[in-house]
This record gives structure tokens, sequence and C-alpha cells, in this order.
């Protein structure tokens, strides 16, 4: 690390986060933590097993690179793979123990063959992504996988807007009319909950799993005041530029007229998209704006007289930061952290 710009991540409060909504939402035998895009940005083994220690016995990515690259150095904890494995990996799945999902009847026939696979059934009820969205269709892969040496461990689906009530009921409502032929007792891992839904929907009898995602690091729309923050990014002041008139940066369209600028070494290539401008950061603790276009390797701060070469810069600082900079960016607090780059150093505390 020698440009003195990193992304602290409290694996600590990963822990406790994980443990807190465990304890509170305590009903579910299976806990999937969700490690896919780097942990969300987190990034790093130190991440998984914090998830780990704190209570989740399964996890879940969305390729299997991304499981592959967990066994390097966890051979034993369980990996769904939320997405579609080509039918040509299928050995490598049975091989490392990679659970894949299955979301339509004709990409069961493609794999039919392969002996040992552990898989998951993914219904669609609104989605629209992945998965079945037809009872019978339900009832002739069951039949088939039933005939077959696939063992059928879970069957989930996915809540997309948990925020509304009315489309959570139609979600489940959805659910239950598309597993209506088989019995869902029958099917070890039943998971309809990810990290809004565990805790904004009533949990159902035949559910016995919940997903944990954004929640483990504290984030979301939903209020829960026990989940920490886990995510700061930092940088640091390279040069202070008295600016009495003229442009800043490319374009020039920001006019200076007797202005402080400080020169920070983070921009578009690291994540901190254009769009962040006029959002602030701190500098020991008080709060100033990002000015004039961002750069692909730097950015300007107005400051004042007060501000010195070598000072931090707090580009995010906490969970509440996060969720502003992602109402100023109009997007949401996954996309903020997830865009911050891999060559972007994470320390570890």
């Amino acid at each position: 690390m020698y440009r003195n710009t990193y992304a602290l991540i409290n694996t600590t409060n990963i822990k406790k986060n994980v443990e807190s909504i465990i304890q509170r939402y305590n009903n579910y035998p299976s806990y999937f933590g969700v490690v896919k895009a780097d942990c969300y940005g987190h990034n790093g083994r130190r991440v998984i097993d914090a998830i780990i220690d704190g209570g989740c016995n399964y996890l879940c990515v969305s390729s299997l690179d991304e499981g592959m690259n967990i066994r390097k150095f966890n051979k034993t904890i369980p990996i769904l793979c939320l997405g579609i494995i080509n039918p040509k990996y299928m050995n490598v799945c049975i091989k490392n123990n990679i659970t894949i999902t299955i979301s339509s009847l004709s990409y069961l026939k493609s794999i039919i063959k392969y002996s040992g696979l552990k898989a998951h059934l993914k219904i669609n009820t609104g989605m629209n992504r992945l998965g079945i969205n037809d009872k019978n269709e339900c009832l002739d892969i069951i039949n088939m996988i039933n005939n077959s040496k696939i063992y059928l461990e879970g069957i989930y689906t996915h809540m997309y807007d948990a925020m509304d009530d009315n489309i959570n009921n139609a979600q489940i409502a959805l659910f239950e009319e598309i597993t209506s032929l088989i019995d869902l007792s029958l099917i070890p891992i039943v998971h309809i909950g990810a990290s809004d839904a565990t805790m904004m929907i009533e949990k159902r009898k035949y559910a016995n799993g919940c997903r944990l995602g954004i929640c483990m690091y504290g984030l979301g729309d939903y209020k829960e005041d026990y989940l920490l923050s886990t995510f700061s990014l930092i940088s640091e002041v390279i040069q202070i530029n008295n600016i009495k008139s003229g442009t800043l940066g490319y374009s020039g369209k920001y006019k200076c007229d007797n202005s402080t600028i400080a020169v920070v070494p983070i921009g578009y290539a690291d994540g901190i998209i254009r769009k962040n401008t006029g959002r602030y950061v701190y500098i020991n603790d008080k709060k100033y704006p990002i000015v004039g276009n961002i750069c692909m390797d730097m950015l300007f701060v107005k400051v004042d007289d007060s501000i010195n070469v070598g000072d931090a810069v707090v580009l995010l600082k906490d969970n509440d930061h996060i969720m502003e900079v992602a109402k100023h960016l109009d997007t949401i607090c996954y996309e903020v952290i997830c865009n911050i780059g891999k060559r972007i150093p994470r320390i570890y505390e």
C-alpha cells in the first residue's frame, strides 16, 4: 500500500452483526451467508471466517469461480451457487462439494446424467430472473430428480421488494401455488428470505433456512439499530492548491474564486464515479465537498486553511454516510461498496 488509500474492514463487527441477527431470528436451522461479489466489496478470507464464526453454516456465491476461490482455504463449509453453472463443470461441483441451482426443466435435463450432484431448486415468484414458475413443471422436475442420482437438498425463492407487504404476500402465495403439487416437508432446506425479507416478513412454518446478505454488514433499508458499521474508505491529501481564479480539472466546469483545493489520490478507476461530485467527505471530522470533475485516479475537495498535506480523507465513514452517498448517487448502498475496486487494499481489524 503505497498511496495511503484503503478500505478499512471491521471483521469484529461483521461477526457481531451475524451473531445479533441469528439471536433475534433464531428459529432457522440453516443460515446462509451470502458472500458473492467478494462479500459485497468487503473482500477476503477474514470476512468469510467472521461470517462463519458468527453462526452462518452455509455460504452462497454467484458463480462457480467464487465458490472455488473459497475452496482454496475452506474445504468443508457447504456452498450454494445462486447462479447457473455450465453443465460441463458438473464434475468440478461434485468434486468440490458445490451445491448447484436448478432453475428450469431444460437445465435439469442437461445435467441429469451426473451422479452425486447436490442441488437446490429455484422458484420464480416475480423476480423473473431465474426459476420455475409453473407447478406442473415443478412436479416434473421433482419426479425426474427422484429418479436420478442427484440429491435435492433445498428449494428457494427470492423476495424482490420485502418493504412492500402486498408484493410479499403475492410472492409467498405464488411460491405456495407453484409448490402445491409437491411435499415441501420432504425437502431438507426451504429458504425464501434474504436480508430484508428475514427481518420484514413473518416466518412461514415450512421455511427452515434464510439467507443473510447486506445485513451482515449493517446496511439496508430496514432500521435495525443494533447492527454495526463494517466498511470505511480512507485516502489522504497529497497537495493543496490555493487558486485565486480559474477553473478546476477536466472540462473546467468548476470555477475557482479564492478557493483552497485539496487533491486526493482516488478516482473513478477505484469506484468513486464522477457522479460523486457535490457530495461530502470528512477531513479531521469536518465535512468538505467534492468539487470539479472526478479524474480516473484523483479528485478535488474544497477545503479551508485548517487542512494540510497528509491529512486523512474519509470518503466513506460509516453506514449512515454510505446510505447518504447512495442517495446522492441515486442508487443503493450495495452498489456504493461493490464499486470500490480491487486496486484499493482492504485492511482488516
